[in-house]
């Protein structure tokens, strides 16, 4: 069990120990002490999510404004999803990069995302069941997104589900034009306000 660092900076997946028996099976998905010793904070809890996705549903890529920003603990408790963390933060030494876990109800793997990054999945599976922890709640008027089939991005989305997007998630504005309105979070900021979290 422990938390494995992704190759952008702000973002784990936590592997538990599963323990199978006859009646069925047993892991922790989260764990306070290994979450602190892996990210050097505790995780604030201020709103918990389920979302439910027929097979093929692409929700994101999103983002808050930071601060706050709004972080992310999730994990696939039915079915499997495509997780994806983008690096949305200019100025990042890996701005725009994106990487991938597959979430699912075998192996139990969760996700961390820090405030500032990017963050969308698609259902890989019908009745795909993901549940998250959020640092903070929903807030319309900081809450953006970012087009997950922007070409500039280029996320390796699996082929051979055709993408559903809600209508607000279609009509996102790719990477270039959030970053010429000024949506997206600055690097240095985020990192002054992972600071204060970390203190």
């Amino acid at each position: 069990m422990g938390m494995r660092p992704l190759g952008i900076e702000g973002a784990w997946v936590f592997e538990p120990k599963v323990f199978e028996d006859e009646r069925g099976s047993f892991h922790e998905w989260f764990h306070g002490g290994v979450f602190g010793g892996a990210t050097g904070q505790g995780l604030a809890l201020s709103q918990a999510n389920l979302s439910v996705s027929r097979r093929g549903t692409l929700r994101g890529v999103h983002f808050a404004d930071v601060p706050p920003g709004q972080a992310k603990y999730l994990k696939c408790v039915r079915g499997s999803v495509f997780d994806v963390v983008v690096d949305l933060r200019v100025g990042s030494p890996t701005f725009g990069r994106w990487e991938s876990v597959v979430l699912d109800d075998v192996d139990h793997r969760s996700v961390y995302v820090s405030e500032g990054l990017g963050h969308g999945f698609m259902a890989l599976s019908d009745d795909a069941v993901v549940v998250y922890l959020c640092s903070e709640g929903y807030a319309p008027g900081r809450e953006h997104g970012v087009d997950p089939l922007d070409p500039e991005l280029g996320i390796g989305w699996p082929s051979e589900v055709a993408p559903l997007l809600s209508a607000k998630d279609a009509a996102a504005p790719a990477l270039a034009e959030a970053r010429r309105r000024g949506l997206l979070p600055a690097y240095e900021e985020c990192n002054r306000f992972y600071a204060k979290l970390r203190a």
